[in-house]
Parts: structure tokens; sequence; C-alpha cells
């Protein structure tokens, strides 16, 4: 019998809608693109993004402190945990029907809650930078400030976001949950948002107020669970050099010398192309014939197959 592919997939925010209607309809289409996937012999290992989702828990966590003032304000790790549980609910439902749709009723479908430790002494957590939240002006950024002490900055003249730091991922703690479920045939959603972010004392995991970014850790879920693709979805068909200038260029396959080559010229944005590439590179380069695509949610067969898609490779 020939031996599956291991496929882990990341997840961007353009597959998961940015409310609640537009998840339920994301998932659906999502779902049909993974289970394609499968149907071409594949195994398949989910992760996802949380931007948007991670933001409406925090703001509504917030409304609530502001009608109860008996009620605290909701770490950030809670946050995150639950928009893993609430997206992770969406897409496994929408897994299993559109596998049932297909006749295929011997692949179980499994949402992981899973906890990604940190360095406490990460960098990240002196220089936070990833926005989450919604807009607010700078009265409201200032009143926010204050009461929460939290770090608000201007974001490019659309208002002030509220903002958190992004260590990176340093050990997965239900890993071996996830690779038993894996291992007996079970499609896994796991490390949702990043994972929830802890750091460790002795035996107890403690919350993080920060957001991992899903790119690194479906990196390192991959490699943990030894995939041989790594899959990094975004908004673009292909990765570019000079992107949306006169003399943009598409890349098809980059070898992992010349990714990064690329990086150290800033070709991509930091809070953008780069994280991805920059995990896309450490997977491809972590063993021999290890891949790493990074493409569009519909076009993740076709790259697949070497059709499309921005391949990175040894």
């Amino acid at each position: 019998m020939k031996k599956k592919k291991r496929i882990v997939i990341a997840l961007g925010g353009n597959a998961l809608g940015n409310t609640l209607p537009e998840q339920m309809k994301a998932v659906k289409t999502t779902a049909k693109a993974i289970v394609d996937l499968i149907e071409e012999g594949c195994e398949v290992v989910v992760a996802h993004g949380n931007g948007p989702q991670v933001g409406m828990v925090n703001n509504a966590m917030i409304a609530l402190t502001h009608e109860d003032s008996s009620q605290p304000n909701t770490p950030l790790s809670v946050c995150v945990a639950m928009s893993q549980a609430y997206v992770g609910y969406d897409l496994q439902n929408a897994l299993r029907e559109e596998l049932l749709n297909r006749g295929i009723h011997d692949i179980p479908v499994a949402t992981m809650i899973t906890q990604v430790r940190v360095d406490e002494n990460d960098p990240a957590f002196l220089t936070p930078s990833k926005p989450i939240g919604k807009f607010v002006d700078q009265e409201q950024a200032k009143a926010l400030s204050e009461k929460y002490n939290y770090i608000m900055k201007e974001d490019s003249g659309r208002g002030y976001r509220r903002v958190v730091a992004s260590p990176k991922p340093v050990e997965i703690v239900e890993i071996e949950t996830i690779r038993t479920l894996v291992d007996a045939g079970e499609l896994v959603i796991a490390c949702g948002g990043g994972g929830i972010p802890v750091t460790r004392s002795g035996n107890h995991l403690k919350g993080a107020s920060a957001v991992i970014d899903k790119d690194f850790a479906s990196c390192m879920m991959a490699k943990e669970l030894d995939a041989d693709f790594l899959i990094i979805l975004t908004a673009v068909e292909k990765v570019a050099l000079n992107f949306g200038t006169p003399s943009e260029k598409w890349l098809s396959e980059v070898s992992i010398e010349e990714a990064k080559q690329y990086i150290s010229e800033g070709h991509f944005a930091p809070g953008s192309m780069l994280p991805k590439v920059e995990a896309a590179v450490d997977f491809a380069s972590s063993k021999a014939g290890r891949t790493a695509l990074i493409t569009l949610l519909e076009k993740s067969k076709e790259g697949i197959q070497g059709k499309t898609g921005t391949t990175f490779h040894l």
C-alpha cells in the first residue's frame, strides 16, 4: 500500500471570514478544498489563524467588564482558547459534513485545544507588535491604556489598535496526543491561532499575554509530525518579489539559499508575507524530502501536484 503524503495546512484569515456568518460560509469552501486533498490520497492536519476571531472575543470580554464591574478582565490567553474552540467547532462540522457527502465514513474529525509554550524571556515581550481587536480613536485608546494597561499604537492612519507580543513557539504541549490521533487516521485541527501561549513554571503552565504567529506554530507542528508538506495558505497564488510594483516578479520554485537572500534584501512585508516565507524556509530546510508551499486555498491541490504556488525546497 502506497504511503500517504502527510500534509499540515495553515489556514489564513481569508479561509475563515471576519464575522460569525462569514465564517460559517467560508468553512464550507475551505472544507471542500481540504477533502479534495484527502481524496488525492493525502493525510491532512489543519492549523488556522485567529486574528479577527480573537479580536472579536477580546472585544466581547471588554464589553462584559463595562456592563458588570464585578467581572474581571479576561486574559488574552483565555480569549485565544475561546477562539480556538469556536473556529474548531465550525471547521470540524464542515469537514465532517463534506467527508460524509463524498461517502467517506472512516475518517473522524477532532479539534485539539492546543497550548504552545513560549519563552518568558523572548524579546518579543519587550516590543509588542501584533495588532488585535478593532480600531479606536485616540481618546478611546488612552482610556483602554489607562484602565487595562494595554499598549495602543496608531495603525497606518486608520486609528489605534491594541498590540501584543508575538513570541516564537518553543514547544507544542499536546503534540503527543495530536500525533496519536493523526497516526490513528483522524483528521485533526490543532494549534488554532498559533496555539494558546503559555509559559512553564515547574509543572504549572501559565497563560501569557501574547498571540503566536500561526505560520511558525504550523511549521513546528509539521516538523514534529514528520510531515511531507507544509502548505501555508494566503491571499495570493504565488509569492512575489517587489510585490505591487511595476517590477513585480512571481516565484514558482525557490531554493532555501534563494529564499534567504530575498529575505535579507527585504522583499517580504514583516506583518504579512515575511513570517510565511520564514516558516516555509524553516520547514523545507529541516529534513531532506520536505517541501513547503505557499498558495491560495483553492489552488492547494494543484500546488501539491506542482502545477502552481510557490514551493520551497533544499
